[in-house]
Order: C-alpha cells, then sequence, then structure tokens
C-alpha cells in the first residue's frame, strides 16, 4: 500500500478537519472530491426510465426463462388457473414477456414522480408493495396447481422485483430537489 494516498496534508502541523465538519452540506454531490452537481438537463426524462425498464426487464425475462428450464426439467407442470376454469399452462414467451412488460409499466409509474422529494424511496416502496401484491397470484392458486408451479411463478415475481424496482428506482431519485444544480448559459 501507498501511505502517502491516506495521509492528509498537514497546515502548520495541524490536520484539517475533514470535510464533513466545515459545513452542513445539502446535497450528495457535495460530499465528492470534485464538489460540482450535475446540471439539472441530466435529470432523468421518460425516455431513459423506459430505457431502464426494458433492459431491467429483459435481464429478469432470462433470469425466469432460466427457473422455468430449470423447473421444466425437474418435472415442474408451470400451471396457473383464473377464477372458475381449468388450470392452463404457462408457456415459455409468456415467462419471458411478463417481466418486460412489468418493467416498461412500472418504469412509466415511476416517471411520475420525478421531480418530487424523496421520489425514489416512494418508487422503491410502491414497487415493492406491487410484487408482494403480485405475489397473491401464484400464491392463491386453486388445489388442482401443484405447489412447484406456484412456488417458481412467485419466485421468478421476486425476481422481477429484484431487478427492476431498485434500478428504476434509483434512477428516479437522480430527478428529487438538491439532486442537480441549475447552471448559468456561458
Amino acid at each position: 500500500l501507498l501511505a502517502g494516498n491516506f495521509v492528509q496534508p498537514t497546515r502548520g502541523g495541524r490536520t484539517p478537519p475533514p470535510i464533513r465538519e466545515n459545513a452542513p452540506m445539502p446535497a450528495p454531490w457535495l460530499t465528492s472530491v470534485t464538489p460540482v452537481g450535475p446540471p439539472t438537463s441530466a435529470n432523468p426524462r421518460v425516455r431513459f426510465l423506459l430505457y431502464a425498464g426494458l433492459v431491467t426487464g429483459i435481464w429478469s425475462g432470462i433470469a425466469c426463462l432460466i427457473v422455468y428450464g430449470i423447473g421444466r426439467a425437474t418435472g415442474v407442470a408451470f400451471v396457473v388457473a383464473s377464477a372458475g376454469a381449468a388450470p392452463k399452462p404457462v408457456t415459455w414467451l409468456a415467462v419471458l414477456l411478463f417481466p418486460i412488460a412489468a418493467g416498461l409499466v412500472f418504469a412509466l409509474i415511476g416517471s411520475l414522480l420525478r421531480g418530487r422529494r424523496r421520489a425514489g424511496r416512494i418508487t422503491y416502496w410502491l414497487g415493492t408493495v406491487m410484487a408482494v401484491i403480485s405475489l397473491a397470484g401464484p400464491l392463491l392458486q386453486p388445489a388442482d396447481v401443484d405447489w412447484g408451479s406456484r412456488i417458481l411463478l412467485a419466485l421468478m415475481h421476486v425476481i422481477t422485483w429484484f431487478l427492476v424496482v431498485p434500478q428504476v428506482a434509483r434512477i428516479v431519485s437522480d430527478s428529487e430537489p438538491g439532486h442537480s444544480v441549475v447552471r448559468a448559459a456561458l
């Protein structure tokens, strides 16, 4: 290790106080080594959120396809039943497309919260509540649906939550007040 990288410079034998003790800091970027906030033009737009929803949805769909393939290889039936209807098999295409649709819909919902205080937290917890409610679908299936199908379908919901919600919430949090600065035109 190079000790010089970790030693603070001294002034007249005194070590200056760390940056965090100099003054209250209202914006998170001020604790950076280069305390220059991003411009407001860098705040996320709907297009960026839709792109993030699409990318995370695709990755979620791929992960769900892997779970689906492992389940099929081990003999899980992957069936779901609607109210009063006979159980129907879940296709691989549905396993791929539903997470993508969920990512895009959640990105649109997150875009409604851009620019508000605590937008990232609200988006995160709203997505978490939506994911918990969506777990009712696979877990409250009628008795004709085996538990292997229920558990693996619920796992796919958790995978989609894990990959989509935190990323969209992080992007939405970039638009919160105080996270960017208005820069004067030169």
